[in-house]
């Protein structure tokens, strides 16, 4: 799956959505200081840049060089490959000292990860008791009723036997993902917290979306290809049905927070 990311690079940083700033106010405001972020499986840096507005200096983290040669370059953004697992030794090396950072941020990642030796990784390097890990992720856009009534059978029927099992964590909303922490102040639960970030899209940028995501991609691999020419021009009959030629796209974001209290 690592590879397959790989070869999406591009695809992934022209056609993925950033997050709403709405999101890392309220991160920031569960965690006491602002002063180091480790932002785990970055991509190209969407959530990165982001954090690097609020925290004194972010760390960011990816496995895949290509990944993160489409990150923006920001002053107090260091990017970092790591190797998918790391020793106590590599970590302090490769992103930071034990109880040295104020919260972990994983963006549309969390389901990928070997989760037991994320989490120890993750409890090794937040300050205690109040460091905070943060993991969200997005379920499918909504444009309109026309394009949804296509997209749906494209993304519950066509589409589905081609996901990974994890994926299906993202459409449970993280609800039941293994989330082993205590809720932040001003909490009773670790989420999902609900958030919406929007984007200005046209078609070309919807079908991007599309196609950077991993499903698509393997179905190719295999010879399917769900954007035959005749689904494009439904989805283009859909999409000019209003005259409007680029739409504000809403994506869902659902957060789980939680800090890492007393170990």
């Amino acid at each position: 799956m690592a590879e397959l990311f790989v070869n999406l690079a591009e695809q992934y940083a022209k056609g993925r959505p950033s997050y709403p700033q709405q999101l890392f106010e309220f991160i920031a405001s569960k965690t006491p200081s602002h002063d180091l972020a480790w932002d785990a499986g970055t991509g190209s840096g969407q959530a990165a840049r982001s954090l690097a507005g609020i925290y004194k200096n972010v760390i960011a983290t990816d496995t895949s060089p290509k990944q993160l040669s489409f990150a923006p370059r920001l002053p107090n953004v260091r990017y970092q490959l790591t190797p998918p697992t790391m020793s106590s030794a590599e970590l302090e090396r490769n992103v930071a000292p034990q109880s040295s950072i104020d919260v972990v941020t994983v963006a549309q990642a969390l389901h990928w990860f070997d989760l037991p030796d994320f989490y120890q990784q993750v409890k090794w390097v937040l300050k205690k008791p109040h460091g905070v890990i943060a993991a969200w992720c997005y379920t499918p856009p909504k444009v309109n009723d026309s394009v949804e009534a296509l997209f749906k059978p494209f993304h519950f029927v066509s589409v589905d036997p081609y996901w990974d099992a994890s994926h299906k964590l993202m459409d449970d909303m993280y609800r039941n993902i293994d989330f082993p922490f205590e809720p932040v102040e001003g909490a009773d639960h670790t989420g999902p917290f609900e958030f919406v970030t929007e984007r200005l899209m046209d078609l070309d940028d919807y079908f991007t979306f599309f196609r950077s995501r991993s499903a698509y991609q393997i179905a190719r691999e295999k010879g399917v290809e769900h954007l035959s020419d005749d689904v494009i021009e439904e989805f283009k009959h859909a999409w000019n049905e209003d005259g409007l030629d680029k739409k504000v796209v809403k994506f869902p974001v659902y957060l789980r927070i939680g800090r890492v209290g007393n170990l």
